[in-house]
């Protein structure tokens, strides 16, 4: 088996965001007359999309709205995130990863990111530090009906990099997977990719229990160690 691409998560491992999510969608329950979230909660969130941590999130407290007012809430918290972003003089982003992805792109492997995140916001973020031109294929809450665990962005990001190179050949099991969460992992996995968990949201030996591979940083993943032993399934 071949190492043929790097697929990313967004939030949590290319930016460190999750306390600005948790403080909008807490604005949101507030602006519904709810408390705000629970730790609970917040943990059971975590790696989902908008969609599916907001709906989680009113139906745990007996809020049942239809899809075009969820659909409005979400409008509402992806104007507030890109608003809060730009106020930002210097983004939360993990400073590891500029070096990383260079090296990357010297191996001659594709990258994508798939995430439950708005294509807004995702967009703004890579282009403004300037790392936009290595995914050649960027999957976001927009694409899918089903947030993680659901396998569906990993394998929509296989299709959508076989593509962009028809020479690639890509399948599942050439992806490597860089993860922050157990929704995420899980979505990997189910998707019969190898996953390296990152250690930034949860602490090295709970990711340890999920996936393939950890780190603390994204700076220690050994690609060579990983590629021979990839070569041997």
């Amino acid at each position: 088996m071949t190492l043929k691409a790097i697929l990313f998560d967004f939030n949590g491992v290319i930016i460190n965001d999750e306390p600005i999510h948790q403080e909008l969608i807490d604005e949101i329950l507030l602006g519904e007359n709810l408390r705000p979230c629970n730790t609970l909660e917040k943990e059971s969130c975590i790696g989902k999309s908008d969609q599916a941590g907001l709906s989680e999130i009113l139906s745990s407290r007996g809020r049942v709205v239809s899809q075009t007012y969820l659909d409005q809430l979400i409008e509402k918290k992806t104007i507030a995130y890109r608003k809060k972003l730009e106020e930002l003089e210097n983004l939360p982003i993990y400073p590891e990863i500029q070096d990383f992805l260079p090296k990357i792109q010297e191996k001659g492997l594709s990258m994508a990111i798939v995430t439950g995140s708005s294509r807004d916001g995702v967009e703004y973020i890579l282009h403004r530090i300037g790392i936009a031109d290595y995914f050649s294929v960027i999957v976001t809450a927009e694409d899918i009906k089903s947030s993680k665990p659901n396998p569906e962005g990993y394998l929509l990001a296989v299709t959508r990099l076989n593509q962009k190179n028809h020479n690639l050949q890509l399948q599942a099991k050439n992806c490597l997977v860089i993860e922050d969460s157990y929704p995420g992992i899980e979505a990997a996995k189910r998707a019969s990719m190898q996953v390296v968990g990152i250690a930034n949201t949860y602490p090295f030996h709970m990711i340890q229990r999920q996936a393939d591979w950890v780190v603390d940083y994204l700076k220690e993943i050994e690609l060579e160690r990983i590629e021979k032993f990839l070569e041997t399934l």
